[in-house]
């Protein structure tokens, strides 16, 4: 494997376990959410996380590495927010949605420039679009 491949699958698998980790937060939100009239909404945001978690390990793949299988330290965020919707209620629960929604966003747009270029074309066409859709949906519930 060449610098470049060692270095893209290395952000790539990062990338992957925050959307592992979104995974995990959205679900358990959605079992919070029964009845809820954001319910559909979270059902819909959860997949695009799902989505883009396949994306990634399909990409991961292709450059001869091995996916991450879990969340790492970003399953805490998951668990955070689950504690924060039992404790404070749905509102405070898409609050902290939404934080991780501009951090994903954030994260994928400082870092997209450490990646060789077609790493970086892949996050931009596939994987940007769809964060960035999934930050605006999330926005518009709050509000």
């Amino acid at each position: 494997m060449n610098t470049y491949s060692d270095k893209d699958i290395g952000k790539l698998n990062d990338f992957l376990q925050n959307e592992i980790a979104a995974v995990e937060t959205y679900n358990q939100c959605i079992e919070k959410s029964t009845g809820s009239a954001t319910l559909p909404s979270l059902v819909e945001l959860r997949q695009s996380h799902a989505n883009r978690a396949r994306l990634l390990k399909d990409r991961i793949v292709a450059l001869g590495g091995e996916p991450a299988e879990g969340s790492g330290v970003w399953g805490g965020f998951a668990k955070l927010v689950e504690g924060g919707a039992k404790a404070f209620g749905e509102k405070a629960a898409l609050a902290a949605l939404e934080e991780g929604e501009d951090k994903g966003l954030h994260d994928y747009r400082d870092e997209i420039d450490d990646l060789s270029d077609p790493t970086r074309q892949f996050i931009a066409s596939m994987i940007l679009p769809q964060q960035q859709g999934s930050d605006d949906t999330m926005s518009r519930m709050i509000r």
